[in-house]
């Protein structure tokens, strides 16, 4: 595949995984579990990850260290969802793992930002200055809440 075509592939499936998977965290507050929605998000999280190792590198980078803890936190989410439907632990493991794969790929889409952005590329240029930091611990701060919150509330079988 020609590193073009990777690249759009990449970027489309990396960014309809971020946007699915806020609707499903969101929809986790509610104790909604959005099937389709959910399928989608966890389908393009993987390929997100999964497609990252496609890129020529000649270093084991940061984007890589990301990507295969994506794929090992996917294991138990997607089990827990589809494997074992959600009883006992697996609840709690499955939400909390979906909302770490989000923050994940919101990382990595946080980074590629900075990088690519000029305006943001000169406020951080080497992504070790205050604002990618500062940016970096405020979505993580974010996510902490968001975890918490949907692991506490997302109890479908209650709303079902």
């Amino acid at each position: 595949m020609p590193i073009a075509l990777l690249t759009v592939f990449h970027t489309t499936v990396s960014l309809v995984g971020i946007a699915s998977g806020l609707v499903v965290v969101l929809g986790m507050l509610g104790a909604r579990r959005l099937p389709g929605l959910t399928a989608l998000f966890l389908l393009t999280t993987l390929a997100t990850s999964a497609t990252g190792f496609l890129f020529p590198f000649t270093r084991f980078g940061q984007g890589h260290a990301i990507g295969v803890l994506s794929l090992v936190v996917l294991v138990p989410t997607l089990l827990g969802l589809y494997r074992f439907r959600l009883t006992g632990p697996w609840r709690w493991i499955y939400a909390a793992g979906a909302v770490t794969v989000l923050w994940l790929n919101v990382v990595v889409g946080i980074a590629q930002m900075f990088g690519r952005l000029a305006f943001l590329h000169a406020l951080a240029p080497t992504q070790t200055e205050p604002p990618f930091r500062v940016t970096q611990v405020v979505v993580l701060g974010l996510f902490i809440v968001l975890g918490v919150f949907a692991v506490r509330r997302f109890h479908p079988a209650a709303t079902a």
